[in-house]
């Protein structure tokens, strides 16, 4: 076999090697087609067994390979167009635990196995006596790939410039040759091409000379399932930055200080446990796109950070108040916005009901400079569209890093938002990267060999050995030459747990210390419930240590669930807007409790009380929950009240209602996570998913004159079935607060983060100091919850009790605390902007009885 597939190669070789010319060619070349469309039924198991779950049982299995492709496997016929035929015989071993997903079939043992059968097409064919086609299917690799190739894993990938040389490798197993495009600019044409050396699945080269900032690109000889052999021109997955569009990959060292900022790494924030986290996710375009105190040209960039602007006023403000850090929305290299003459629309003057400001803009959605960015093409590089200079790859990275320095001076953490759960394009897209490189290894594949789609796009596999390298590599990076702070994964129950604890372990040790990571833990899609591997879910971390965001009490807070439309929307009350039921306030307390599985709530464990199909406590330690009621996803705290609160409602007390949502999250052990604008009253004009909504339904107004609302009817894809119900909402002038009242509503978010800063009772660092410690107390009213914290001895406390109140009524409601009868309790200090806190609210010694104001959150402390 070996030695048709080496005649094979040479033949090929010989007539259409690559030269300097196809590096400025097209992005893709077809050399040979693969006329069979077939499944990819059959699973690698490792490097010699395979398993073909539906397979007819009564034949004789063989592999067919062809190095350049032509295989024909019709039924009732001999294959044809084969280099090499390997008879497989019947395996006995035990079902790896990784591979317990596949279905039943024959189990099939490969005698004397090479990775040659990886390159090139393949098939596994089930053959009568005769040697005819009784049923074909291509093969799933990446459990072969993974065994013969588990030593790529501890290899440096990318581009790594020395003092006298630069070194590039890329990892490309199943490909027949693979060489180095170089590029003296982002615009000149190739000046040189090199054929790159395979060792194991790994090839690369050494280049003498001075290259930073210089461009390179990478030309890949594959064999493409239904596609063909082809050769791909596509950059570094490592790429440490790129040109405009992310066609080139740039050639730089990080530890280059031609690429730090004056003063670059002389100051970083204080290391953070968990639990001390005060997140305020922000969005870089957002921040400042529509800012006038901000530089023209500065705008929706990286260097807005570095102004004094009333954006940054505003991130000063908060850091002052107890925001510990700002979470970007990603920042990595997104494929969604043209980093070269992206658009603004026109938006037309128009009534707050119109169609008329969505249709413009959804007009040019796809042209403009917006999107949410959950749309990862290079998962190490900054996005190119927030730098003053998209098409030099040193820009980017200097910005980058100022925009770091400047909050880290502001007294702020950095983290930053990560999607390695999916990538925007697979297979042979012009933006497909990893799958034109290895082709069906870097994405997670269905029964077919059919990409996942279950996070909306196309899944990835972190359960493979060298997606999780890539995943753990590039989170090194910001952290190490970023200087991040702390991540946020996206969808990250689509990871394994195993990798994101060797990613945790791994980013520490880059920091010298803890780095703190959250993400969503959702169970769902072909994963859910450990169908592949234990998830980074919400159950399957406790333990960890690694945060995931909490949906009990969130969805109690606002009430129904981010999948309501119509009159669900309405009806389905939380906690803030109208529900008046034991069961929903008990969910709000599970929050607050940072929904630990050890907490007992009227005598039973938190463990114990269902939530659906799943336990309402499912965390370990506190550090393991993110509490939150708004974030970038869905609609906004101010739209959902929207529809929940009675629709004359006055303005003062949505404002009030706007801050119990806010307290919520204040008082709840654990990670306090913040949406930007929530402090302002923030509104997306009721849009649901403001994902390519543009800069106009994404506004954020710092001077508080404009909160987003009635800004005309939300894009029609997700929201025209609701419109009936928007419309005379957003007509009516009742629902647009004032900018007194968004002032009002700042200074009370501004006191609830004073007062959670002010104590360590309000983020314990335990599930044993909170059960110790914390304890609800009866009020015999659903719409008021209150507890009792007792701070004696415990470290950072500052007061000997803690007594808080939320009272979601609209009504002054009571309650007593036994153990503050003949206690001198007075209002915290912090609270200063609520009149009717200070006015209306009481205690009587005598009694131990307290009184909540309407719609009022509360605080009241003893002293040391």
């Amino acid at each position: 076999m070996r030695m048709a597939l080496l005649v094979g190669l040479l033949a090929l070789g010989n007539a259409q090697a690559a030269s300097l010319a196809d590096c400025d060619g097209p992005l893709s070349t077809t050399l040979v087609a693969d006329a069979q469309a077939l499944p990819a039924q059959a699973y690698w198991l490792d490097r010699s067994r395979l398993q073909w779950p539906g397979a007819p049982v009564a034949a004789r299995f063989a592999l067919h390979h062809a190095r350049s492709g032509g295989l024909h496997a019709q039924p009732g016929q001999p294959v044809r167009g084969a280099d090499a035929r390997v008879e497989l015989q019947p395996d006995a071993g035990p079902l790896p635990e990784h591979f317990k997903f596949i279905g039943a079939g024959p189990r099939l043992l490969v005698p004397n196995p090479t990775p040659e059968l990886l390159r090139g097409e393949l098939l596994l064919v089930a053959e009568d006596e005769q040697g005819r086609v009784l049923a074909a299917t291509r093969t799933q690799t990446p459990g072969a790939l993974d065994d013969w190739y588990a030593d790529d894993g501890r290899r440096t990938l990318g581009a790594v410039p020395g003092p006298k040389d630069t070194r590039f490798a890329v990892w490309a197993p199943t490909a027949h040759a693979v060489g180095l495009c170089r590029y003296a600019s982002a615009t000149a044409k190739a000046g040189s091409f090199k054929p790159l050396q395979r060792e194991g699945g790994t090839w690369s080269i050494r280049q003498t000379g001075a290259l930073t900032g210089q461009y390179y690109r990478y030309l890949v000889e594959v064999f493409v399932p239904g596609v063909g052999l082809v050769r791909n021109l596509v950059t570094d997955p490592y790429s440490v930055s790129l040109n405009a569009d992310s066609e080139r990959s740039y050639i730089a060292s990080l530890t280059d200080p031609r690429f730090a900022p004056a003063g670059w790494g002389s100051q970083r924030p204080t290391r953070r446990t968990n639990t001390q986290l005060v997140v305020y996710e922000l969005h870089v375009r957002d921040f400042s796109a529509q800012d006038a105190s901000v530089p023209a040209a500065h705008r929706g960039k990286y260097l807005a950070f570095t102004d004094p602007s009333l954006g940054m006023q505003r991130l000063t403000e908060l850091q002052k108040a107890g925001v510990t850090d700002v979470h970007l929305l990603p920042v990595f290299d997104i494929a969604s916005i043209p980093e070269h003459g992206c658009v603004t629309p026109t938006v037309p003057q128009a009534a707050p009901d119109s169609e008329a400001q969505q249709a413009a803009v959804m007009a040019v959605a796809a042209q403009d400079c917006f999107n949410w960015g959950y749309d990862p093409q290079h998962y190490g590089a900054p996005e190119g569209s927030y730098s003053s200079d998209a098409n030099d790859g040193a820009v980017r990275i200097r910005e980058f890093r100022r925009m770091v320095q400047a909050l880290h001076e502001a007294g702020l953490r950095v983290g930053m938002d990560v999607v390695y759960n999916h990538t925007s394009h697979s297979g042979q897209a012009p933006k497909s990267v990893l799958d034109r490189i290895v082709p069906g290894y870097y994405q997670r594949l269905n029964a077919q060999g059919e990409i996942e789609h279950s996070t909306c796009c196309d899944n990835t596999a972190t359960e493979h050995l060298m997606m999780a390298k890539l995943m753990i590599d590039t989170a090194v990076r910001w952290v190490r030459d970023y200087g991040i702070d702390s991540l946020r994964f996206d969808l990250m129950a689509h990871q394994p747990r195993a990798a994101m604890e060797a990613l945790q372990k791994a980013v520490d040790q880059a920091r010298g210390g803890h780095v703190n990571l959250i993400g969503e833990g959702w169970n769902f899609g072909e994963i859910a419930n450990g169908a592949r591997f234990v998830q980074a879910s919400q159950l399957s971390l406790n333990g960890s240590g690694i945060g995931t965001f909490s949906d009990r009490g969130r969805d109690a807070v606002r009430g129904g669930s981010a999948a309501d439309s119509g009159r669900a929307m309405i009806d389905r009350k939380g906690f803030i807007n109208g529900a008046n039921d034991a069961a929903t306030a008990d969910m709000v307390r599970v929050g607050l409790a940072g929904s630990l599985r050890s907490y007992r709530l009227g005598g039973r464990r938190l463990d114990a009380i269902p939530y659906g199909d799943q336990p309402a406590g499912y965390a370990s330690e506190p550090s393991e929950v993110v509490n939150y009621v708004e974030n970038h996803d869905n609609q906004t705290l101010f739209d959902i009240n929207i529809y929940k609160l009675p629709q004359d409602l006055p303005m003062a007390e949505r404002v009030r209602v706007q801050m119990l949502g806010a307290a919520v999250v204040a008082f709840s052990q654990g990670v306090a996570y913040f949406h930007a604008g929530v402090e302002g009253l923030r509104s997306k004009s009721l849009d649901r998913n403001s994902f390519d909504s543009g800069d106009w339904f994404n506004r954020l107004d710092w001077s508080d004159r404009d909160n987003g609302f009635a800004a005309g009817l939300p894009p029609r894809k997700d929201n025209e079935a609701d419109w009936a119900l928007m419309r005379p909402l957003l007509a009516d002038a009742r629902l647009k607060p004032t900018p007194a009242d968004m002032a009002l509503s700042r200074a009370m978010f501004l006191d609830l983060l004073r007062i959670r800063a002010s104590s360590t009772l309000l983020h314990m660092a335990t599930a044993e100091d909170i059960e110790r410690r914390l304890r609800f107390v009866a009020t015999n009213h659903a719409q008021l919850i209150a507890a009792s914290i007792d701070g004696q001895g415990y470290p950072g406390a500052r007061f000997k009790r803690i007594v808080y109140a939320i009272n979601a009524s609209s009504e002054p409601l009571t309650f007593t605390v036994e153990e503050a009868r003949g206690q001198a309790f007075v209002l915290h200090p912090a609270h200063r902007a609520d009149l009717r806190a200070q006015q209306d609210s009481r205690f009587d010694p005598a009694t131990g009885r307290f009184t909540a104001p309407a719609r009022t959150a509360l605080v009241w402390v003893l002293e040391q």
